[in-house]
């Protein structure tokens, strides 16, 4: 264990100590052991990204996932009536690669739409926000404008444009609730004996009426006969949270999230006993999320009908939900793998490209991987000419 690790895990244990019942709810074990600002896996830095990394993301995997959004967006920016300023909104972008190539196509592909291109960053970690300043000085230094905001700070109706997520929803702190014969009860941390200072769960009454609404919200009746005693699932309250925050902030335009999970009748079937929490480090995944506190990654499936139902009571409509791998094929990546077949290199370092860079987006539309995380567009405000016929990315791939 590092020693940032054990200031972490020290840093838990004194919470649990001080708290009434001598127990946090997991979500608060999850916040502080990915989001502490000095210790946290995300907070610190201490998350590694890539392909020799924790994890890898779309936009490890090359700009075609970058370059592909900035032509949704081109189209967006022209439904919406070419506005000045046009919002580019990215919200948790991880090292910044993203954007970077997305303001690339956009200036060589759609000039017009990047001279109205107003680009801000979401991000809560210090450590993330200064690896986006650095991989996109480039660009301030060419004058687009790009800002650092805390959603919080944001005023109603802020933005006209698009508001963009991948892969941040599964990684907000989540409550975890257990069926037992005396109803529903939540998972909370506590010390095991002995004063290691090691965690164990423990099971408590509900410590906020949120999380029994939420089934109610989702159209969840989690009760026996139906669903065994010990059934255990997650709980993402922040989400809501979040969606409404956004809707509020949205004047006019689109909200774009990309992440792997479920509706909420597939989430939660009585089949998946112990939920969907899963932890990360260097590619390997397990369930233990006591385990390197700190130095792992904790996430959770997102329910999207969560997330619909959310949006439609703040203003969202729900425009469209499809897989990664048709998004991406509706907007053009076929026509980029036919391009790479068709090469006939004379030379075995362009051929050796071609069939790296072929990999690159076979990867991106992996139905077993990146090609199932979910496509879910949202809109406020939206003109009847902007909602006569769907979007590129939702229509069906020629």
């Amino acid at each position: 264990m590092s020693s940032d690790d054990q200031a972490l895990t020290g840093i838990i244990a004194q919470q649990i100590e001080d708290s009434p019942q001598r127990r946090i709810p997991f979500a608060a074990f999850m916040d502080l052991a990915l989001y502490h600002p000095q210790h946290g896996y995300y907070g610190a830095g201490n998350q590694q990204l890539g392909p020799t990394g924790d994890f890898i993301t779309a936009s490890h995997l090359g700009s075609d996932f970058g370059e592909l959004l900035a032509d949704q967006l081109a189209e967006m920016w022209v439904r919406l009536g070419h506005p000045h300023p046009f919002d580019w909104v990215e919200m948790g972008a991880g090292q910044g690669q993203l954007a970077h190539h997305v303001l690339g196509r956009l200036k060589t592909t759609h000039p017009n739409c990047f001279k109205a291109v107003s680009c801000t960053l979401i991000e809560t970690s210090p450590a993330l926000q200064a690896a986006q300043k650095r991989q996109l000085r480039s660009w301030q230094d060419q004058g687009v404008p790009i800002a650092w905001k805390a959603l919080a700070d944001l005023p109603p109706n802020t933005w006209t444009g698009c508001l963009f997520s991948n892969e941040l929803v599964d990684a907000f702190p989540v409550h975890r609730v257990t069926l037992t014969d005396t109803g529903l009860q939540e998972q909370y941390v506590g010390l095991t004996p002995g004063g290691d200072r090691s965690f164990e769960t423990v099971l408590g009454p509900l410590s906020t009426s949120a999380l029994a609404d939420y089934f109610k919200w989702v159209g969840i009746d989690l009760a026996p006969p139906r669903y065994p005693l010990g059934y255990t699932t997650e709980v993402n309250v922040a989400a809501l949270t979040w969606s409404a925050a956004i809707a509020e902030r949205l004047q006019r335009g689109y909200v774009l999230t990309i992440d792997y999970g479920y509706d909420a009748q597939r989430y939660y079937t009585p089949q998946r006993t112990q939920g969907t929490l899963q932890c990360y480090n260097r590619h390997r995944h397990h369930s233990d999320p006591f385990y390197d506190v700190g130095s792992q990654d904790i996430t959770a499936h997102v329910d999207f009908t969560a997330l619909i139902n959310q949006g439609k009571a703040h203003g969202l409509e729900c425009l469209g939900q499809r897989p990664q791998a048709l998004f991406l094929m509706a907007l053009g990546l076929g026509d980029l793998l036919e391009a790479l077949r068709s090469i006939q290199a004379t030379d075995g370092k362009t051929l050796q490209a071609a069939i790296q860079h072929r990999n690159h987006l076979q990867s991106l539309i992996n139905p077993i991987g990146l090609g199932q995380f979910q496509v879910l567009l949202q809109g406020k405000g939206l003109s009847p000419q902007a909602l006569s016929c769907p979007l590129k990315g939702f229509s069906n791939p020629g």
